[in-house]
């Protein structure tokens, strides 16, 4: 009798997921949700497993793909394979799978949260409640900043969470801007609403500075100590990207130094450690990364990860492999 399939999950994902992939295989997972699995629990797992089912925060270098000579698959639940080793893996003709870029519309919903957590001082409010202080209803202890009819600055926004981060702050009457490295047609700037201008005109008039660039090794550290700069001192930065654009450091010590208003994080230069100065701020709301974090969601991402395994154990190419290039160079 042919041995089942052996599968490790890093981290817990929805139940529905987990049992489709009981019925044909072994699976084993870290039910910790707090818990991000060390290189060293990585190791030990792929050696036992026959597929590794990794998230977002997993880092699976060359070490942890070649722990085991026979593995037969890196089944992530991430859009694209970062922190994961591609080159080693695609030379030992392992398939990478990833899923599609479904989290728009719950990460625009996060990243307009944090603006308006952090301009209307709601975390700060939340605090006093919980710690008995009650400044009464028109006090101005907690006075903070308008969002409607403000404008906001869209770094990278011509991409797809830009604009529907776009598409809510139409609906708080606000004036968009964008830039990108290459601007979109006008057609699609009339569409979207938004409005073209260079990349330091953009930081000096908005408002609120809104982060949708992608990481690359260009765009590593795009906003530091010269951006926040040429910002308003009364403007606030909302990054739901990628934390490695920012130069943390400088971001905290605009904050720290009122040169900014505020900020809003969801992402972090060096997850899961977050840049000490930033923890003893009020003038920042923080998030652990929780951008696609919806329960439908999350269930639907933990599926495509679960059609992408059963499509390789079938012995077919996965529908959302990264690097189908192994599959040709088997024919």
């Amino acid at each position: 009798m042919t041995a089942r399939p052996r599968i490790f999950i890093t981290q817990p994902v929805a139940q529905s997921a987990i049992e489709r992939l009981k019925s044909v295989a072994e699976v084993e997972l870290n039910t910790d949700s707090v818990h991000i699995p060390s290189k060293e629990e990585l190791l030990e797992a792929v050696r036992a497993h026959d597929i590794l089912f990794c998230l977002l925060h997993d880092r699976v270098d060359a070490d942890v793909v070649a722990a085991n000579p026979a593995l037969r698959m890196i089944a992530s639940m991430k859009i694209t394979p970062s922190d994961i080793d591609v080159a080693e893996a695609t030379a030992r003709r392992i398939p990478i799978t990833v899923i599609p870029p479904i989290v728009t519309e719950a990460t625009a919903d996060i990243h307009f949260a944090l603006l308006l957590a952090v301009a209307r001082r709601l975390v700060e409010g939340d605090r006093l409640v919980r710690a008995g202080v009650f400044p009464g209803s028109q006090s101005s202890h907690l006075e903070g900043a308008a969002v409607s009819g403000k404008v906001i600055g869209l770094i990278g926004g011509g991409g797809r969470i830009g604009r529907a981060v776009a598409r809510r702050a139409h609906g708080f009457g606000m004036r968009v801007l964008y830039w990108t490295p290459r601007r979109k047609p006008e057609s699609e700037e009339r569409e979207a609403g938004i409005t073209y201008v260079p990349f330091d005109q953009l930081l000096a008039e908005s408002d609120f500075v809104s982060m949708h660039a992608p990481l690359t090794p260009e765009t590593r550290h795009m906003m530091g100590a010269r951006e926040f700069g040429l910002m308003k001192p009364t403007a606030f930065f909302v990054n739901t990207a990628r934390g490695a654009v920012v130069d943390e450091a400088a971001l905290a010590r605009a904050l720290t130094e009122r040169r900014i208003a505020g900020a809003g994080l969801d992402v972090f230069e060096n997850e899961p450690r977050v840049e000490p100065a930033l923890l003893a701020l009020t003038n920042v709301a923080l998030t652990p990364h929780l951008g696609s974090a919806v329960a439908e969601l999350r269930e639907i991402m933990a599926n495509i990860v679960v059609d992408n395994i059963l499509a390789a154990l079938e012995g077919k190419q996965p529908p959302n492999c990264w690097n189908p290039e192994i599959y040709t160079a088997r024919n």
